[in-house]
């Protein structure tokens, strides 16, 4: 069950190119390159006449000529040219996808094109500003569904346990965890005071000792996360606290793409508040988190494993609360759009 009328991720933008290659989203093959122009454009991945994939043909002045029968199709999914000459069959055309291009990425909305706005992208705030330094991004294949990667991304307590030597620290392991729900997402955050910093933040933060320590998990609609993380000198932190001007912050994005049921393309990226231009930090950081997610990519394969197998109801506990009530709107969020769907086919 996806959301279709939504924004996800289909490549970083360095991965379409003039030549054409084929993505999979929410279990549809959707055929991408760019044109003279350099815009990407998205076309439904199936040749009317007999199914070959369009990104088996070639492009031919920005059109896609299909690989068997040499079917021709525009920017707009129309067919332009066929063999055998008559007339066109009305049938002949692909759908095309709306595209943006934002972040260094491509999004395709994989719903109804007529209310596609680009405006519903995800905001990143400090993503233009100089002042803030950028891990490069990065991207994995999951052997699980989507859904396994937001639930981790609304589990601060996870890392006390698949994290040990780069998130975790003893105070992840047990302080409370509170819920907010939101208009789009949920936040599962909590501030742990007086606390050692966790080994991967501590080669990093310009200050010593001790520290307050904001985990700040978000998950937005359908599958977009924010973690934040902040550490402030202790007695800085806190609800009310007055940060510090040494606080170091940390902001991940995350974005989870259905490839199917059972696989999902994940994409990356961190900001941070400071050292903007140092690469060696960049590197370290980039590095460092994609090891870190590697953890997290083991433990989920193994957990898809372990619900499609299972012999007895999987239980939930009270860390779990963030989790649910997020598949609990999002499926109500899918439930409405099928009966809108369901009304005007009818």
């Amino acid at each position: 069950m996806f959301l279709k009328n939504a924004w996800y991720v289909g490549a970083w933008s360095h991965e379409v190119t003039h030549s054409l290659k084929q993505i999979i989203m929410l279990g549809e093959k959707i055929c991408v390159y760019r044109n003279s122009q350099g815009e990407v454009i998205a076309l439904e991945d199936a040749c009317p006449h007999r199914k070959l994939p369009l990104s088996k043909g070639r492009i031919k002045d920005d059109n896609v000529e299909c690989g068997y029968h040499g079917l021709t199709f525009d920017c707009a999914g129309q067919c332009v040219w066929a063999p055998g000459g008559g007339r066109m069959p009305s049938a002949a055309k692909v759908r095309p996808y709306p595209v943006h291009e934002k972040y260094g990425l491509v999004w395709i909305w994989m719903g109804n094109a007529a209310i596609a706005d680009a405006d519903e992208i995800i905001d990143i705030p400090n993503f233009y500003d100089p002042d803030w330094g950028m891990n490069s991004g990065d991207a994995m294949e999951l052997k699980c569904n989507y859904l396994l990667m937001c639930d981790n991304l609304l589990d601060p307590s996870h890392v006390a346990w698949v994290h040990e030597t780069s998130f975790a620290q003893a105070a992840t392991r047990d302080t409370p965890l509170k819920v907010t729900k939101t208009e789009v997402g949920v936040i599962v955050h909590r501030w742990m005071m007086n606390v050692d910093a966790a080994p991967f933040y501590a080669k990093i933060i310009g200050f010593e000792g001790k520290c307050d320590r904001l985990q700040h998990y978000e998950v937005r609609y359908p599958s977009h996360a924010l973690i934040r993380s902040i550490f402030t000198p202790a007695g800085t932190g806190g609800p009310d606290g007055t940060l510090h001007q040494d606080t170091f912050v940390m902001d991940s994005y995350n974005f989870m793409t259905p490839v199917n049921d059972g696989e999902t393309r994940y994409y990356w990226f961190q900001l941070r508040n400071i050292r903007p231009k140092d690469e060696e930090l960049s590197k370290l950081m980039a590095a460092d988190v994609r090891g870190a997610f590697e953890e997290d990519r083991a433990i989920l394969n193994e957990v898809q494993i372990g619900m499609n197998s299972k012999t007895s109801p999987h239980i939930d506990l009270s860390i779990d609360a963030g989790q649910l009530r997020f598949r609990r709107q999002l499926e109500a969020m899918i439930a409405e759009e099928r009966l809108v769907d369901e009304k005007m086919r009818g």
